[in-house]
């Protein structure tokens, strides 16, 4: 994946590193940076947080959160991001949760939607997709999703 060079060619210019903290995307985006060559400078560890639990006792996503908004959520996925930048201490964090497919949806809840975010500064950074496709199909547009707004976080 070519997006995934040129965000290792955007953290290596600003000198950062970055961590991973993946649901749908089951390590996808881990596997795309740690492909190129010399990540290890940049790249310091990644959490596939499948379960519940997971993602409360790895990350600190409060149950509260889960409770609320369920795992499916924008506010999911930005405990997530923050709960690997603090436990990395990564300079920048990305984290995915969603519904693959191809079961498990709903009305509220289609397959293919996915939550992106992106911890990095004082900030956090959020985008909502509704991917059609396979399972594999999912996965795959979300980590290219992830890499381009972590391109247009960092400029």
């Amino acid at each position: 994946m070519k997006i995934a060079r040129q965000v290792v060619n955007r953290l290596q210019e600003l000198d950062l590193s970055i961590s991973t903290a993946e649901s749908c995307t089951g390590g996808m985006i881990a596997s795309e940076l740690v492909n190129i060559p010399g990540v290890s400078e940049f790249f310091s560890q990644g959490y596939v947080v499948y379960s519940e639990d997971a993602k409360m006792q790895t990350l600190g996503v409060r149950s509260e959160t889960l409770g609320k908004y369920t795992v499916y959520s924008a506010e999911c996925a930005q405990e997530m991001a923050y709960g690997a930048r603090r436990k990395s201490g990564s300079d920048i964090s990305v984290s995915t949760t969603g519904i693959a497919g191809p079961d498990g949806g709903d009305e509220e809840h289609p397959v293919g939607l996915v939550y992106i975010s992106v911890a990095y500064q004082n900030s956090i950074f959020t985008r909502k997709f509704v991917f059609s496709g396979d399972r594999y199909q999912v996965r795959y547009n979300a980590c290219k999703q992830a890499f381009r707004l972590i391109l247009d976080i960092l400029g």
